[in-house]
């Protein structure tokens, strides 16, 4: 017998939630720490206790309701692989917006990000999959709702960084971020297709707005952006899986990013990503509710098949 075939298959699903929640863990550990993070340690660990009691109240509900045992049970590990997501979601949170003081803010964002993914839901092929980003949408929601809220200044994820060390950070986020996406997440062409249309949006502005070119490709600079494009942009659960519609997906959210800066609204990204999360969730609507018909002539048929093979 073959000991290669005994081997089970690897989940690059869960070892990627693990590599990303490990990566963000300690983003945030060292930023508070030591980089310079704005925000106080309160509120990451709000974020994180909102985050976990609502991913597990939801699981709850809808175990109970389809009459299920829900997926945190058996253990440790399926708990902890469970809250994965979760964790993830409340981390990037709560370091990206900044509320001041305020902690029930960054508790709102976190609960409408978790609730998106029950709420938010479309059907693909035999099962139901969210398609709005959840960490994103519940800091968009969160933006447009509460004024007084803001995006994390970005000058605080190297704030006490100095010299060589400048370009330490971006770098290990740059190799860190393409070697998560090419072998676990498989997101490369989004990620190319989004970066190749960002600069393309900033020529154009520069060209026929009048802006200036280096402002407008300043933002690829900050980390922000490599956060925003490594660990946020990306997230399997919400984009396309082929390489053609992820190259559409990416050239998508620069596009929309560059009209809204043409229009001075500001929070670009982020709102860009949720209008294209949003148009494709509509679009798999609709390509599911046309394909209902031509299933259930295929089952009509199977059933005519059955019935005529057993008389």
């Amino acid at each position: 017998m073959d000991p290669q075939a005994a081997k089970p298959a690897v989940d690059l699903r869960l070892v990627a939630l693990q590599r990303f929640a490990f990566a963000i863990t300690l983003l945030n550990v060292l930023g508070h720490s030591f980089l310079g993070f704005e925000q106080s340690w309160a509120q990451p660990l709000a974020a994180l206790a909102a985050a976990y009691a609502a991913e597990l109240l939801i699981e709850f509900v809808d175990a109970r309701t389809q009459g299920r045992p829900a997926k945190f049970r058996g253990g440790l590990r399926p708990l902890v692989h469970f809250l994965l997501p979760a964790h993830i979601t409340g981390l990037a949170v709560s370091m990206l917006l900044y509320s001041n003081e305020l902690i029930m803010p960054i508790v709102f964002a976190t609960i409408v990000a978790i609730a998106s993914k029950a709420l938010f839901r479309v059907r693909v092929d035999r099962g139901r999959r969210h398609f709005m980003n959840p960490s994103n949408f519940g800091i968009t929601a969160t933006l447009l709702l509460f004024p007084f809220v803001g995006i994390s200044p970005p000058y605080q994820f190297t704030e006490n960084l100095h010299g060589w060390a400048d370009w330490l950070l971006p770098v290990v986020i740059i190799a860190s971020g393409t070697f998560l996406n090419a072998k676990l997440t498989r997101r490369i062409p989004l990620i190319a297709s989004w970066l190749g249309t960002f600069v393309l949006q900033a020529v154009l502005r520069s060209v026929f707005f009048d802006t200036e070119l280096a402002a407008a490709l300043n933002p690829m600079t900050g980390v922000a952006f490599l956060l925003f494009t490594y660990y946020m942009l990306t997230d399997p659960a919400t984009t396309p899986s082929a390489a053609r519609p992820q190259i559409l997906f990416g050239a998508s959210v620069a596009a929309i990013y560059g009209m809204l800066m043409v229009f001075h609204v500001v929070f670009g990204l982020f709102f860009a990503l949720t209008f294209v999360c949003c148009v494709r969730g509509a679009a798999l609507a609709v390509s599911a509710r046309m394909a209902q018909p031509q299933q259930a002539r295929g089952e009509a048929q199977t059933g005519a098949g059955i019935a005529v093979q057993a008389s």
